[in-house]
């Protein structure tokens, strides 16, 4: 799942959906998500994320 970074406009995040907690169900469109960084490639400015948690916004 691609997720936008806030304070990172040219980031592209990407969610491992294989790393989600257990209980956790995919987020909709346009909510909030919480997640770790796990790696990131700096020449094509993508972050590789864990999710945590997530909220509606």
């Amino acid at each position: 799942m691609f997720v936008r970074i806030d304070g990172v406009p040219d980031a592209v995040g990407l969610a491992e959906v294989t790393s989600m907690p257990r209980e956790a169900s995919l987020p909709a469109a346009g909510d909030t998500v919480v997640g770790e960084v796990m790696g990131h490639a700096d020449h094509n400015h993508q972050v590789r994320i864990r999710l945590v948690s997530s909220r509606e916004p």
